[in-house]
């Protein structure tokens, strides 16, 4: 047991440090063959910073945890709106100006709802995983589409200036690219080992492994960089991560996972977890999209989320150990 906990531990900290190397090589390599900010912002920092959950969940469901798969994937989108905005709205109160962000918002809803509906029969099929990652495909040329245009938006110009802070060398944007990529697989082996040894020596599910531990951690990438655009003022990078991030979970996560091998549904995922990412997906889209005026996230709101989370944590822990 004390041995799965260090490897979750050593597997966490690896894994956040290789992720940001990662997507800092990345976008560096992107922004060297000129690359527009808007397009690094939506496409390489998103793929980047969902590359945990897609590393560790592929390897889950290819070693037969699917509990770890679906829950990293899900629990990480329930991490993202209610812990992570809740955490940065609390720092910073987020204002939403990037018009791309706000043509997100609903597209993010519908996905949700989508995904939501495929898992109604209790199954992931491969053909449901496969139809998951053709609308991937579609997203990001649509994305990439957008990203080509040379209008002026808030979260480009954002990026744009964050870009430039990280200036580096082509040969070492390159090593860090490529050495953050095999030290995501590297830790992610050693995370999702240590966390089927601890749901073993509890005698819990994996799935409830997979909601808790291992979607926190995956989701840390996302937690830093989110709160240090927030402390800077960039609200829609902080905003822009968490969207980006869902959309690359719902997904190209479970979309992955799901082709690699097909999996059960359990009615507990479906009624609990997965509604509840529903519930705040929807209050995401309410409070950020701004219907009478800007979206915005206030101190309050974001109270509300956090609390959301922790009322949630709380009731997963207390089924499993009741």
């Amino acid at each position: 047991m004390s041995l799965a906990i260090a490897a979750v531990i050593f597997g966490l900290i690896l894994l956040v440090w290789s992720a940001d190397k990662f997507v800092e090589g990345a976008a560096a390599t992107a922004r060297h063959f000129g690359m527009p900010a808007l397009l690094i912002g939506m496409v390489i920092v998103g793929f980047g910073t969902s590359a945990p959950e897609m590393v560790v969940s592929a390897l889950a469901s290819s070693q037969g945890n699917p509990g770890i798969a679906l829950g990293n994937a899900y629990g990480s989108n329930i991490t993202n709106i209610a812990l992570i905005l809740g955490i940065t709205a609390l720092i910073s109160p987020i204002a939403v100006h990037s018009q791309v962000l706000r043509k997100e918002l609903p597209i993010l809803t519908i996905i949700t709802f989508a995904a939501a509906w495929q898992l109604w029969d209790g199954n992931l099929s491969r053909m449901d995983a496969v139809v998951l990652l053709l609308i991937f495909a579609g997203l990001m040329g649509w994305t990439i589409w957008q990203g080509m245009q040379k209008k002026p938006d808030e979260f480009g110009t954002e990026m744009d200036e964050e870009l430039e802070q990280h200036r580096m060398p082509i040969k070492r944007a390159v090593f860090w690219l490529i050495t953050g990529l095999l030290l995501l697989i590297l830790s992610s082996r050693v995370l999702v080992w240590g966390a089927v040894e601890i749901a073993t020596a509890l005698g819990v599910s994996d799935l409830i492994i997979g909601l808790t531990i291992v979607a926190v951690g995956t989701s840390l990438p996302e937690l830093a960089s989110s709160v240090i655009a927030a402390r800077k003022g960039e609200h829609d990078i902080a905003l822009g991560n968490i969207i980006g991030s869902n959309l690359f979970n719902t997904l190209a996560v479970v979309g992955i996972a799901g082709s690699i091998a097909p999996m059960a549904v359990s009615q507990e995922l479906l009624y609990r977890d997965v509604m509840t990412m529903i519930v705040l997906t929807i209050s995401l889209f309410i409070l950020g999209y701004g219907f009478r005026g800007q979206g915005r996230i206030n101190r309050i709101e974001g109270g509300i989320l956090l609390s959301a989370y922790v009322a949630y944590t709380v009731y997963l822990i207390t089924t499993v150990f009741a």
